[in-house]
């Protein structure tokens, strides 16, 4: 049984990365067409999201995708998600409309051929470097004045204790909403840790259905730098409790879950 086990699980993971990279592959020479002009960027966004939600379909899992709010599509929002596994970003293009932006670790750069989307699409950041730190801060400022709503992970890495405990949130996203005067929107993804954890390099897929709720949105209109901490632990645990909902929920209790298809909306 462990030899059977251990083939399923083989056969799974190489049928996840195919269908996670082919798509890529084959789109990849449009990309680098709509990579050159900045005017074509809201393009290259739909063509990622078509690639998140494509591979997150031949993943042969459901993905529930709750709305605890109503999208407001001429309203800017800061999003703000737990930080669990490298299938966040993925997830979170399926499910969010719009030409949103991501802040996320300058790692993904040295991605061959993605790398070079990433940084012209979105806002690297080197949280270690104080410049690095400024510069992503700036850019963030840049889009939000554009009309691009930001999705910042607040943790700033993927914890140890990822989907159960999470990390201190960084200021960063905050800051940027009480400056600017824009709403909050915490979102919880409790799943994604346990279909492809972090395992410091090494690959492991793992079938699991897939949860992400975006929750209601909190105001910060009014609200200064002074409010900052409240406003920050608020959104912590708005986040932390629907972790906390979901700790004790395995695949093999999975008999009462919602057998919605990976493009489904709950």
């Amino acid at each position: 049984m462990k030899a059977v086990k251990y083939l399923s699980h083989r056969i799974y993971t190489t049928w996840c990365v195919t269908c996670f990279v082919l798509p890529f592959v084959v789109t990849y020479p449009l990309q680098a067409v709509l990579m050159r002009r900045k005017k074509w960027y809201s393009q290259l966004h739909n063509i990622n999201r078509l690639w998140s939600s494509s591979a997150l379909r031949l993943f042969l899992t459901p993905l529930a995708v709750e709305w605890r709010m109503k999208l407001d599509r001429k309203q800017r929002y800061i999003f703000t998600p737990n930080h669990s596994s490298y299938l966040d970003i993925p997830v979170v293009l399926h499910a969010i409309p719009g030409f949103i932006n991501f802040v996320g670790k300058a790692d993904l750069c040295k991605v061959p051929l993605w790398g070079k989307v990433y940084e012209k699409l979105y806002i690297p950041v080197d949280r270690k470097s104080p410049i690095s730190s400024a510069k992503s801060y700036l850019k963030s400022l840049k889009s939000l004045e554009e009309g691009r709503s930001l999705v910042i992970f607040p943790e700033g890495t993927i914890p140890k204790s990822a989907g159960e405990h999470m990390l201190a949130f960084k200021d960063g996203p905050f800051k940027l909403a009480i400056e600017k005067q824009l709403p909050v929107v915490p979102i919880t993804m409790p799943y994604n840790q346990r279909f492809l954890p972090d395992l410091d390099g090494k690959l492991k897929v793992r079938w699991h259905p897939l949860k992400i709720i975006i929750h209601e949105p909190i105001e910060t209109k009014g609200l200064t730098l002074a409010d900052l901490p409240q406003l920050k632990e608020q959104v912590f645990q708005i986040i932390q409790s629907e972790l906390n909902k979901h700790t004790k929920v395995h695949v093999n209790r999975y008999s009462d879950y919602p057998q919605n298809s990976a493009l489904s909306k709950a």
